[in-house]
């Protein structure tokens, strides 16, 4: 140590640190707007005025402003949008370089709405001039060589304009998403992967309301929800409750939770995802992510589909054989209501929604906590100050009712020389979800006990 006379302070950098629990109630919605960025992840922040001013009013057609209105029905929310674009309407368009020959003295182009056009000679060289050269009417898209330009009848020109043309429909495979040739970026479901990136929040409940029917969307949404650390609230085919249960029985992931049938607002039909998603993070804001969102009431809506006969107590119910197979519905007591805990997982370690979901907020919680404990040298306190972040962690969830109880130690029997000089260092923790009150039993028991009170 080098001489000094008087008073130094040196900054240790010891100690186990604090660990946060990421946001659990994202929503990721991937749909149809008529207006809004396409294929970019945008973040709505509660507010219904931005939820119309980026992607339109409500209007039956395009699902992300029914889907907005829907969620918003039961509580604020964050929402990260993902817009494929519209299926109805007219969609702009660039045409470049468009050869044409004047027939007749004029051309006729097709589409709606041109503007921004440009009249050249075959090689390029030479710009004609509106008004000298040739006339447009812009309302029936003609085009007519001037009698004095520089023009002749049937002459070869090259054309560049913007105009409208007929919308394409929407596809499942839009909605699916790929990673765009051009410019290297997600498209449809895909594009959520990248909204931490962009917008600063991670998506944990996936919805492609009136997509989910299909299999193949699914399937697509399983997959970013598996690298998410997300669930899926997909709708089922809305039908017949057999259907229902047959389109679970496509799935054995623990990342799906189905609902079916949709629901009615007046006499407007519509898929019940996106107000299912709405209780599940109005539950989540009550009362913690590890809450089952069963038996949360459903706002905003005058019926479903097709009527769901439930009692308490009644095996045979409609409602009760549904949720048997995995299949949430909707019920109709003191009020319409979500009923169904299980998700389609073929393990029943993870038929529950709210064990899942608090497996993965936990997990995730502890994987973005510790990139300060990366790369630093491997001795006995950082050993003791990683078991202790954990374990500080894991007693602040159990206070919370978030666990029954949890603990985190390093095993010396995995945690070798040969692992420790190769860069590697296990910690072990285990955790006990609560789990919901799914099956509730009374015994009653008919006795002459009390008769003796008579006297």
């Amino acid at each position: 140590m080098s001489f000094l006379h008087g008073v130094e302070i040196i900054e240790l950098d010891g100690g186990p640190r604090p660990i946060q629990t990421p946001k659990a109630s994202v929503i990721g919605l991937v749909g149809t707007a008529a207006q809004g960025p396409v294929n970019k992840p945008v973040l709505i922040e509660g507010s219904r005025k931005k939820a119309v001013e980026t992607f339109g009013e409500p209007d039956g057609t395009n699902t992300i402003p029914d889907a907005l209105d829907a969620i918003f029905d039961q509580t604020g929310a964050l929402i990260v949008v993902v817009n494929v674009g519209s299926g109805s309407g007219y969609a702009a368009e660039s045409v470049s370089s468009e050869e044409k020959t004047f027939a007749s003295g004029v051309i006729v182009l097709s589409g709606q709405e041109i503007s921004n056009l440009v009249v050249t000679n075959a090689d390029g060289s030479i710009t004609y001039e509106e008004g000298a050269d040739y006339t447009f009417d812009a309302a029936t898209g003609t085009i007519s060589r001037a009698a004095e330009g520089a023009l002749a009848s049937g002459d070869s020109v090259k054309l560049s304009y913007d105009h409208k043309v007929v919308a394409a429909a929407i596809t499942k495979t839009d909605i699916e998403g790929k990673i765009d040739a051009d410019t290297g970026q997600y498209t449809g479901i895909l594009a959520l992967l990248g909204a931490q990136s962009e917008v600063a929040v991670t998506p944990r409940l996936l919805i492609a309301p009136s997509f989910t029917h299909e299999k193949t969307v699914v399937d697509t949404l399983i997959g970013v929800a598996e690298r998410l650390r997300a669930v899926v609230i997909a709708d089922g085919p809305n039908t017949t409750n057999e259907a229902a249960k047959a389109y679970r029985a496509q799935f054995g992931s623990a990342r799906v939770y189905m609902v079916d049938p949709g629901v009615m607002i007046d006499d407007v039909t519509q898929v019940a995802s996106p107000r299912v998603v709405g209780a599940i993070v109005k539950r989540d804001n009550q009362h913690g992510f590890w809450w089952s969102p069963s038996n949360q009431p459903i706002l905003g809506i005058t019926g479903t589909v097709r009527p769901i006969d439930f009692a308490l107590g009644d095996q045979n119910a409609a409602a009760n054989l549904l949720n048997e197979q995995e299949v949430a519905t909707i019920i109709n007591q003191d009020g319409y209501r979500l009923w169904g805990n299980r998700t389609c997982s073929s393990d029943s370690k993870w038929a529950f929604i709210s064990v899942r979901r608090t497996a993965d907020m936990l997990n995730d919680a502890l994987l973005q906590a510790h990139l300060w404990a990366v790369d630093r040298n491997i001795t006995k306190t950082y050993v003791e100050d990683v078991i202790a972040g954990v374990n500080n962690y894991l007693n602040s969830l159990k206070s919370k009712g978030a666990i029954i109880g949890g603990a985190c130690w390093a095993d010396p029997d995995l945690n070798t020389p040969d692992q420790i000089v190769d860069g590697k260092i296990t910690f072990d923790f285990d955790f006990t979800p609560p789990y919901p009150a799914e099956h509730i039993t009374f015994r009653s028991s008919l006795v002459n006990n009390y008769l003796t009170e008579i006297f």
